[in-house]
């Protein structure tokens, strides 16, 4: 590759080193917002509380120099709250705009079920459009912009279930694990030396210039034929099975269009493989399919069904680049 393809994997790398300074374990989180981040997508991180899913959002922030806002969200919280409004000053007499915590670079949403559908939905212009209209005036968002969405699996009162239209346009659902015994024994040896280790320890280690340079680099990479069609096949067995009510929709085939360019090249690679793929397969697909009744009755799991198909399509061979190709 060169220099300038080289720029996404220094990128990540950067981003996973001076993230590694506080975060133990789950680098494959860091990956994927890593991703999102490079190709212009939106995560949503689940996990139990205390497993650090808002430090996480901080850390690529600070490292990356990105503006950061946080949003608790609340049942009582309305869509103003997030997009703003034009508030009246009476010493002037004339109605000025403030701004809301959308206009930001990296806007992360904590907790977001536990906000109203009509709150949430106040999320989905941004987040399609990078754009929000507030009193009949449309503004757009900051560029690079990047919804990080939060919520707890495990609690069921006081949540509201994420609409469809909502969570398909999250590029990825990441899971933020509990650690295992050796990186819990990191971090109780880390936070005993260091009481006070925090995202604010964290320096930016990547600037616009390379940001914008490694964006670029990621849409050169080559999709070969057979990876396109091993996409296509693995998103027609989604509408076609009998355990899923609804399949994935295009939007999945181009988060496994553009993630898989990105995971390419974070990895030093100028063409896509098969293993790309499968690795995004479960991001990209478990917030999206909607398992049948039967399914569900017979407790058989979205991760499930997504093994069984990856097992049923066939991947392709030959997928880098041909020298002639590459002139």
């Amino acid at each position: 590759m060169s220099d300038a393809a080289d720029a996404p994997a220094a990128v990540y790398e950067a981003i996973r080193e001076e993230a590694g300074r506080v975060l133990i374990g789950n680098e494959d989180v860091i990956e994927g917002i890593t991703i999102s981040l490079l190709t212009r997508g939106h995560v949503l991180l689940e996990g139990v509380p205390g497993v650090a899913k808002t430090t996480i959002a901080n850390l690529v922030a600070r490292s990356t120099g990105l503006e950061f806002t946080r949003l608790q969200m609340t049942p009582d919280l309305l869509p103003a709250d997030i997009t703003g409004s034009h508030v009246y000053r009476e010493n002037t007499g004339t109605f000025e705009l403030n701004k809301g915590p959308v206009f930001a670079n990296l806007v992360v949403a904590d907790e977001i079920n536990r906000a109203t559908p009509k709150t949430q939905s106040a999320l989905l212009e941004a987040m399609q459009e990078r754009s929000v209209t507030i009193e009949g005036q449309t503004l757009s968002l900051p560029d690079p912009f990047i919804v990080i969405a939060t919520q707890n699996p495990i609690e069921m009162e006081g949540v509201f279930e994420l609409p469809e239209a909502q969570r398909d346009r999250f590029q990825f659902k990441l899971r933020v694990d509990l650690p295992d015994r050796d990186d819990e024994r990191e971090l109780f040896d880390r936070f005993d030396e260091d009481p006070d280790l925090g995202p604010e320890h964290v320096e930016r280690v990547v600037d616009d210039e390379q940001l914008r340079a490694a964006r670029e680099a990621v849409t050169g990479i080559h999709v070969s034929d057979g990876v396109r069609e091993y996409v296509l096949d693995i998103v027609a067995r989604t509408r076609e099975d009998a355990d899923i009510e609804y399949g994935a929709s295009p939007r999945a085939t181009l988060a496994f269009l553009n993630g898989g360019k990105a995971r390419a090249a974070i990895h030093g690679r100028d063409y896509v493989i098969p293993d790309d793929v499968k690795a995004l397969a479960e991001p990209i697909l478990v917030h999206r399919l909607l398992l049948s009744t039967e399914a569900e009755i017979g407790e058989e799991s979205v991760e499930d069904v997504v093994d069984r198909i990856l097992g049923a399509v066939e991947p392709p061979t030959g997928t880098a680049p041909s020298a002639q190709a590459t002139e």
